[in-house]
């Protein structure tokens, strides 16, 4: 693994922050009416399974670069050799460029039909895509700080959940565990989804100061995460009906509308503007993330493969201008993280398992032999 330099490494409690900035995106904004489509009012019960699921993910990670070195680019050639291991390494870059432009153009579309119709995608995209410019040409420091306020800032947002408690009837969760298996599977399948972007860890793991002792700041961000999601989600079941949140693609945002102050008319408004701060870490971490690995993989400056992706986020964002291609991106993404979560992290924890067996193996036969 390239050392890399003492000022450009942070402190392992910001693992805190990078994780839980990357959890919480768009998705935040409507996952309940997906969730509830499957078990009902008992998808809260999903809410904490998959938390768990992501937990145990997040130790195979660790368990991979603690042992492997911590470049993922080197373990993935040293674990499946030179060719799988490049293809790897390119799929896990096109994986974050692709899930930056899902992220990116899902806002688009939210500010688009809450508060600008007539907005052209392609100048909400630049924006955000020059900011991103400026933050990544930084170095991951500026990323890191970027994530940080991206979680500490929009947090005040939370308490916002206070106004619609009035409203809500908590009898609606009522009767508990009355689903089946089968139903209880499909809803966490569904919410595992809303928790994908922790596997950034695989990238800037060598950039943490004492990487190892990180671990349990990776776990307190998804354990903050988890208990968000799940306030959120009680609060949101309490408040709809299930035949009103079938209809409502923005519970979260349809909540907040409720909320009245005297110096602000539509508070909403001042929520989706606000939330683009959550939005621009997500987007930030990602595309440092693919930058990352294709300097690694093709052995050029970062800064080039940042202005390539760039353009080709800017492009694709521009292209996606219909519903249907929109929900077809989040679809396919989506399907492609579940799949990067549950099959590729597994497989790679047990290969960097057994591989590391067969070297204690052999190193104790040697220590005997002698």
């Amino acid at each position: 693994m390239t050392k890399i330099k003492e000022n450009f490494l942070v402190s392992p409690y910001l693992v805190f922050f990078l994780v839980h900035s990357i959890q919480v995106g768009v998705g935040v904004l409507g996952y309940q009416r997906v969730i509830a489509k499957y078990a009902g009012y008992d998808s809260w019960i999903s809410v904490l399974i998959a938390g768990i699921l992501i937990h145990l993910l997040i130790g195979m990670i660790y368990y991979v670069l603690n042992t492997g070195g911590g470049d993922i680019t080197q373990i993935h050639q040293n674990l499946f050799g030179k060719y799988i291991g490049t293809c790897l390494n390119i799929v896990l870059l096109t994986y974050f460029a692709v899930w930056s432009v899902t992220v990116l153009r899902t806002y688009i579309e939210v500010v688009q039909v809450w508060m600008f119709p007539t907005l052209e995608t392609w100048k909400i995209a630049a924006v955000f895509l020059l900011l991103t410019y400026y933050v990544v040409s930084g170095g991951f420091r500026i990323v890191a700080g970027v994530c940080f306020l991206g979680v500490v800032l929009p947090f005040g947002l939370v308490f916002l959940l206070v106004f619609p408690l009035e409203y809500t009837q908590f009898t609606n969760l009522l009767p508990v565990f009355d689903e089946s298996m089968r139903d209880y599977f499909t809803s966490t399948r569904s919410m595992m989804l809303s928790y994908l972007g922790f596997e950034s860890l695989l990238v800037f793991y060598p950039f943490i100061k004492n990487a190892k002792s990180s671990q349990k700041y990776a776990h307190f961000g998804n354990m903050f995460t988890v208990s968000m999601y799940l306030i959120v989600t009680i609060i949101t079941f309490a408040f709809f009906s299930q035949e009103q949140l079938a209809r409502n693609v923005w519970a979260t945002l349809s909540m907040v509308k409720i909320v009245q102050v005297s110096f602000v008319e539509r508070f909403d408004y001042v929520f989706v503007s606000i939330w683009c701060l959550v939005i621009l870490t997500n987007i930030t971490l990602s595309i440092w993330a693919s930058t990352r690995i294709g300097k690694l993989v093709f052995k050029i400056r970062q800064h080039q493969v940042l202005l390539l992706i760039l353009g080709v986020v800017l492009i694709l964002c521009e292209l996606l201008n219909t519903r249907l291609l929109i929900n077809l991106l989040n679809n396919y993404t989506n399907q492609v993280g579940f799949y990067m979560a549950v099959i590729y992290l597994p497989l790679l924890f047990l290969a960097a398992l057994l591989k590391n067996k067969k070297q204690n193996k052999n190193s104790l036969a040697s220590a005997e032999a002698k």
